[in-house]
């Protein structure tokens, strides 16, 4: 028995995630654009890790976007579970491309420390380099916010990301002050450094989520909840279960379990009973799900698995 997704709500999630995705975008270009010109005024390796960063979010965001609207599409003949979990493939890229970024800086950094070391315009770009982080910190806050509770993975990562970004944007302003208070250029590249281990990091829990997710690992939260809840309501009806299982396809839940009725009861009254078990689960999860209950006799149901393999054999 499958859930029909309610389609006002489900179009109000939808517009509201693809502004989301959209302001990303726009603040990302914006962000690069400071960010380079703040480098260009101080030659800070740090400030060029933090653009770096930047041009890896611009391609990561673009592709967010294409898989977040590939998600929105509705089941097709060639794909006929939809195509949510585009979000998984979407958190990995975005955490490879946070990973590339990570080395470029690290490389750029040893080179401008072993190549010479010049700042210039160093207020300037303390400046420039905190108007991005607050810009970026309540950017990424708000994407966080909204994949949470619309249960968008894409733009999860993509706040995830724009945090990380902010981060970055952060150490930039610890290295730029403290190499402005001592005198000591390698503050810069080191600061730097520092910030790409931080990315790195992120990178490698985005990466870990897309191939846990694609590898259909079992949410333990999930599956805790589900057979409590199928505990309680099977009781209260006086039947049973077994075979439950369940996945997250990225944007929705996919629960399936077997229900054992007994063998005199009627077909409306098991379909009754089912999909008020059904309707419980679906309150519980604010998540979107889609639920395959399989209704068995509950006297007879060893006997006639063990007569259709017979016949089989």
């Amino acid at each position: 028995m499958n859930q029909h997704p309610n389609h006002k709500t489900t179009e109000d999630i939808n517009a509201n995630n693809k502004f989301a995705m959209r302001l990303s975008l726009v603040i990302g270009v914006m962000m690069l654009f400071m960010k380079v010109y703040a480098y260009w005024l101080t030659g800070s390796a740090a400030i060029l890790s933090d653009a770096a960063e930047s041009v890896v979010h611009i391609f990561a965001i673009s592709f967010a976007a294409y898989s977040l609207w590939l998600s929105m599409k509705p089941a097709d003949e060639s794909h006929l579970y939809g195509h949510d979990r585009i979000s998984f493939f979407s958190a990995g890229f975005e955490g490879a491309m946070i990973i590339l970024a990570a080395f470029y800086i690290m490389v750029e950094s040893i080179i401008k420390w072993f190549s010479g070391l010049t700042l210039e315009n160093i207020n300037e770009g303390i400046i420039f380099t905190i108007f991005a982080t607050v810009i970026n910190g309540a950017l990424g806050f708000f994407l966080l916010v909204r994949g949470k509770k619309n249960h968008s993975l894409i733009l999860e990562a993509n706040g995830k990301h724009v945090l990380t970004d902010s981060w970055t944007s952060l150490g930039v302003i610890v290295g730029l002050l403290l190499t402005k208070w001592t005198g000591w250029l390698p503050f810069d590249p080191i600061v730097a450094l520092i910030v790409a281990g931080n990315i790195l990091w992120t990178g490698g829990k985005l990466i870990r989520q897309s191939v846990g997710g694609l590898m259909d690992e079992a949410d333990k939260e999930a599956h805790a909840k589900l057979l409590q809840i199928l505990s309680e309501q099977t009781q209260k009806f006086n039947i049973g279960f077994h075979h439950l299982r369940h996945r997250n396809a990225g944007n929705k839940l996919h629960i399936e379990f077997h229900l054992l009725f007994p063998d005199n009861a009627t077909i409306a009254e098991t379909h009754r009973k089912a999909t008020l078990i059904e309707q419980e689960i679906r309150r519980t999860f604010p998540i979107h799900v889609e639920i395959l209950s399989h209704l068995e006799p509950m006297e007879s149901h060893d006997a006639v698995h063990a007569e259709l393999l017979n016949t089989k054999g």
